[in-house]
């Protein structure tokens, strides 16, 4: 896991985004010695201007957002290409989404499910994926639109769009619409939320449709808003349930407090437009993911996660949890990934080992939601702190900071459901940066004008980089792009076929997975398995008789398919 988040933000991006804002003070601090040309200054009024008048235009600013990351992104495929899928998490996913799409909850499992088995999935009681449904859910609607990955586009314009408009709940238009255009070019475009098929960003939306909903219910009482904000939840409790548990303590305490509090609205206006509507929509939420996991798990209380980790996993989730016994693996690679697993567990409870991987998780989380150039509004928080506006998103962000303290792991999408809080605390920095060091040599309005402008930059600087091959981050289009290359050999090929994957014995668990099937594994094109020697092979060639069977070595460096039982 360390090594995958550690290749999301190369070290080399950040030094380049430092050396431009160097680069940048250094004029800035120029400009404050001397009076600003007149062209200059009302160049910059006549953007904000604009800006400001189509920040007025609520609705439309929302729209704008969302739409700017689909058309961006859609003209960046011919440099970027679309992204394929590598990680064990997203194949799950996609199995969800391939179940979805076809109208099932889930799958039956397999006769010959040992030949199967991968990771993030259950192949008993039913063959499914691991995590909860709204991720697949998503994927699904890309796929019954031509692509998976489509549905990772609309939602990732969704979140963006969606943080926009929880700004617009807190703060002034202009300020709000200036965040979405960060969110965007910071997670909308070129992010691993936009680029893999992990669709952390549903649980952003989440987390913003909760956030945006609550101080409009507060000015007033609206049975739309108090739907939105109980749909929030139930989006978080179906994709990060952990998160999404531990963002809704702090909402549900600012809720009571408002309802019964001394300025409390009349109970014969609160009862009926917020605590019925927001009740209803959480019952029905609960049901409803009951009823999918009773389909799925066979109990309404068993979540598909824990079915997985007890039927695999030795590591426990939290750090003061025991280990459990090493259950019976078919297969070494999975056997030696559970392993590493515990081995992870076991560093972090030593002193040492717990604080090298706290600092790896902030490491992680920084580079993804800040980097250098959104660390500078932050720098005003001692500032921010002294507000009553942000003591929410304030004791969010520390609510899951202090949750991520005691977990075994955490990736920065873990998160996702809090993007929103830090975003007011990141427009907030912005708006007290505008006016450090006085309005009189105009340096901190200097800044806030800088930070989208480099923003923007470090986009076309790697976007560049990708279309010229410039290795500055891991190559465009992201995947496993081998396995993308035999199974387009496969596909053209006539009749049905099988595949054998062999790893050895110093397989790199992080280079990509090849084993993965669709839902409906008899009536696919390609059966991936494992290799598990002749005898037990031979089995599984038996039930697919009418399939030509191949033999890949994953851990080679150009995997090319051969004749099973040939090897090449």
């Amino acid at each position: 896991m360390q090594n995958f988040y550690f290749r999301l933000a190369p070290a080399v991006l950040a030094v380049i985004e430092i050396v431009l804002m160097g680069a940048t003070g250094v004029l800035i601090l120029l400009a404050s010695q001397r009076k600003s040309a007149p062209h200059e200054a009302s160049t910059f009024r006549s953007v904000e201007n604009a800006f400001c008048r189509i920040s007025r235009r609520k609705s439309l600013s929302v729209v704008l957002v969302g739409m700017s990351v689909v058309a961006i992104r859609v003209a960046l495929i011919p440099a970027l290409g679309i992204p394929q899928p590598r990680w064990h998490d997203e194949f799950s996913y996609l199995l969800a989404a391939d179940t979805f799409a076809h109208g099932r909850v889930t799958n039956p499992t397999h006769p010959m499910w040992i030949h199967f088995e991968t990771f993030h999935i259950i192949e008993q009681p039913t063959y499914m994926s691991m995590y909860p449904p709204a991720q697949g859910l998503i994927l699904a609607g890309g796929e019954e639109l031509g692509h998976p990955w489509i549905g990772q586009l609309l939602i990732t314009a969704a979140m963006c769009a969606g943080l926009c408009w929880m700004l617009q709940g807190w703060l002034p238009p202009r300020w709000a619409l200036l965040g979405g255009a960060l969110a965007v070019l910071r997670l909308g475009l070129l992010s691993y939320w936009m680029n893999t098929y992990w669709c952390a960003s549903i649980a952003a939306l989440g987390g913003a449709l909760v956030l945006g909903a609550w101080p409009r219910l507060r000015q007033r009482l609206s049975v739309r808003d108090a739907l939105l904000f109980g749909l929030g939840l139930v989006v978080l409790a179906n994709s990060r349930p952990y998160e999404g548990f531990l963002f809704a303590i702090p909402m549900a305490f600012a809720m009571f407090f408002w309802l019964a509090g001394r300025n409390h609205p009349p109970l014969s206006q609160s009862l009926p437009r917020v605590v019925f509507p927001v009740f209803v929509v959480l019952l029905l939420g609960g049901l409803a993911t009951g009823w999918y996991y009773d389909r799925v798990t066979g109990s309404p209380v068993e979540m598909t996660y824990q079915v997985n980790r007890n039927q695999y996993a030795t590591a426990p989730y939290f750090i003061w949890q025991t280990p459990c016994p090493e259950p019976l693996y078919h297969h070494e690679v999975m056997r030696d990934f559970y392993r590493r697993e515990l081995s992870d567990f076991g560093r972090n409870l030593t002193f040492k080992g717990y604080m090298e991987r706290g600092a790896q998780k902030f490491a992680s989380w920084w580079q993804f939601y800040l980097g250098p150039l959104l660390t500078v509004p932050l720098l005003t928080l001692p500032w921010m702190v002294r507000q009553r506006k942000v003591a929410l998103p304030l004791v969010l962000c520390g609510t899951i900071m202090a949750g991520f303290a005691i977990q075994t792991w955490s990736l920065p999408h873990y998160f996702s459901p809090f993007t929103g809080a830090l975003y007011i605390l990141l427009v907030q920095g912005l708006r007290h940066l505008r006016l450090w060091w006085g309005r009189r040599n105009g340096i901190g309005l200097s800044a806030v004008r800088a930070i989208p402008i480099l923003a923007c930059a470090m986009i076309l600087l790697r976007v560049t980089a990708a279309a010229t091959n410039t290795h500055i981050e891991p190559d465009w289009p992201r995947g496993n792009l081998e396995r993308v290359r035999v199974v387009r050999e496969l596909r053209s090929l006539p009749g049905d076929q099988i595949v054998f994957v062999h790893y050895g014995v110093h397989h790199d668990l992080d280079r990509g997975e090849w084993v993965w099937n669709e839902a409906s594994i008899d009536s696919a094109k390609v059966v991936w398995a494992r290799d598990m020697g002749e005898a037990q092979n031979r089995e599984l060639l038996q039930y697919f008789g009418n399939r030509r069977a191949w033999y890949i070595d994953g851990d080679a460096l150009d995997p090319e398919l051969s004749s099973y039982p040939s090897r090449e």
